[in-house]
């Protein structure tokens, strides 16, 4: 069959049908290898472009990095102290785009920065200022100057001791996997095809050019192999993996540095407004962010030699949180507190292998190998839709795929009616069994921890209610997918180790 004649209208997001899907194409336009923001992101562009589109995630769509994030769309108010001042702009032009387009996972944030320091009230509001006249007409809010009264309103538990005031400015919240399965759904949207549990393994070589890729099924163990125009890697953190596909000597181009993230009952912060602090120990900023019901305290920034695929918080970064927290809370939570504990790696750039770590990169490259292998890696969440359009532009300029123009600046993400909600499975979680059911048949979920860590985020929010509910929902999930009783039984007590990484009381 040519492939100007294979039917790509949606198919039902039932595995076996997106298994046949994939098969359908004799030769892709483009494959993709990855399926986080970036991977995604980079799927929907090629697909809502018109080209045959295929993406490959070797375990659940946003496994890695992508669901691990501090839960903010934003331009990085750091970087302004940096002079990064296009980062920034960039960043704020498309916090605007994911509000407009995406507005089911992505929303408005207030935050309040308590000030304890007339020179610190000076900086923030001229810093602070600068960030909004960045955002020009994007602006989400003004900058406020706030009396004592006003910022012990917005933030009834912050420290009272000192306090001169506050200082309020607008950023935009979302949860990070559902805006990745909301890419995923899109990408069929558009006639693509995304497959998650299909591992590549090997690169196709033809007279020294990329050509396809191999892999295997992992809920099958079927094996895979697709031929592609373009081939693009887009597997964050484990970029330098599938480059050494291509040249197995190739020196690497990633410095993973580790964050965490602390999540606490929500009376350490009461109502709907975020606390920023603007300098810890190490330089960074601290955030504390109502979240789904809970309360987030994050992040760090610590360097990793290593990519695993579950990592751990260390202890110090845990008490360099709770730490940081208390100096600005009235009451501040301790280790036994905790609901859950999740770190993840960010791919950042080291242009120099030496370079001391504070001039590591959040800001993305494209790369291209003799064999013409893509590699795009770098950035955030936040403009991932920027990165994808140049490096589908890439692609299409390498592969002579014939230009055609990025439409996605103004294309609404897949949304989709909340399912009927019925009793909860568990009091502290809002999981129940139509969530669970539709997870399976609408969203790719085809394991517990796809249901538990990011179709609902409870492994993110309440690690030990989490543990508690895997028994139910592994029993609605073999009923959904014709599981027996060994996979069920594999599926509990996997789920119990992996959720034992995340409780650190």
């Amino acid at each position: 069959m040519a492939p100007e004649d294979v039917d790509l209208a949606p198919p039902t997001l039932a595995r076996p049908a997106l298994q046949a899907a994939a098969q359908a194409v004799e030769h892709w336009d483009v494959i993709i290898i990855g399926g986080g923001a970036t991977g995604l992101g980079a799927a929907v562009d090629a697909a809502s472009r018109g080209y045959r589109t295929l993406l490959l995630e070797a375990h659940d769509f946003a496994k890695g990095t992508s669901s691990r994030s501090t839960k903010l769309i934003h331009g990085g108010v750091r970087y302004l102290g940096q002079g990064r001042i296009a980062l920034v702009r960039e960043a704020l032009v498309e916090r605007a785009r994911l509000l407009r387009n995406a507005p089911a996972q992505v929303a408005p944030l207030r935050f309040v920065v308590p000030v304890y320091s007339r020179w610190e009230q000076l900086k923030l509001r001229v810093g602070l200022s600068a960030y909004e006249w960045l955002a020009g007409r994007y602006s989400l809010g003004r900058v406020r100057g706030l009396s004592v009264a006003q910022t012990r309103a917005a933030l009834p538990n912050a420290r009272p001791e000192g306090l001169l005031g506050g200082v309020a400015y607008f950023d935009g919240q979302f949860d990070d996997a559902g805006l990745a399965i909301a890419l995923a759904q899109t990408v069929f949207d558009h006639g693509g095809v995304a497959l998650n549990y299909a591992p590549v393994t090997g690169l196709v070589e033809t007279d020294g050019r990329i050509t396809g890729v191999r892999g295997h099924d992992e809920i099958t163990g079927q094996a895979l192999e697709f031929t592609a125009r373009v081939v693009i890697n887009a597997t964050g953190v484990w970029a330098d993996d599938i480059r050494r596909m291509a040249i197995p000597d190739a020196p690497p181009m990633l410095a993973p540095s580790q964050g965490v993230h602390v999540v606490v009952d929500a009376a350490w912060l009461p109502g709907d407004t975020a606390l920023l602090v603007p300098e810890t120990d190490d330089g960074r900023v601290l955030f504390m962010i109502p979240w789904q019901g809970k309360v987030l305290l994050g992040t760090t920034d610590t360097p990793r030699d290593d990519i695993p695929l579950e990592p751990q918080a260390q202890t110090a970064e845990i008490d360099f949180i709770l730490r940081t927290a208390a100096r600005y809370l009235l009451r501040a939570p301790g280790r036994d507190d905790i609901r859950s504990v999740f770190a993840g790696l960010r791919p950042l750039i080291a242009a120099d292998p030496d370079a001391p770590r504070s001039e590591l990169s959040r800001e993305h490259v494209i790369r291209v190998s003799p064999q013409g292998l893509i590699t795009i890696a770098g950035g955030k969440w936040t403009t991932y839709r920027q990165m994808a359009e140049e490096v589908i532009d890439r692609a299409a300029s390498e592969a002579g795929l014939g230009a055609r123009a990025c439409c996605t600046a103004d294309l609404p993400l897949h949304a989709e009616p909340a399912p009927e909600a019925g009793e909860r499975l568990h009091p502290r979680l809002d999981v129940t069994e139509a969530r669970v059911r539709h997870a399976v048949r609408a969203q790719f979920a085809l394991t517990v921890e796809d249901v538990l860590a990011r179709r609902s985020r409870a492994l993110f929010l309440d690690a030990e209610a989490a543990t508690a509910v895997a028994p139910e929902v592994a029993r609605i999930l073999a009923d959904e997918l014709g599981r027996d009783a060994d996979w069920l039984g594999a599926q509990i007590s996997d789920f119990a180790a992996l959720a034992a990484g995340y409780s650190h009381r």
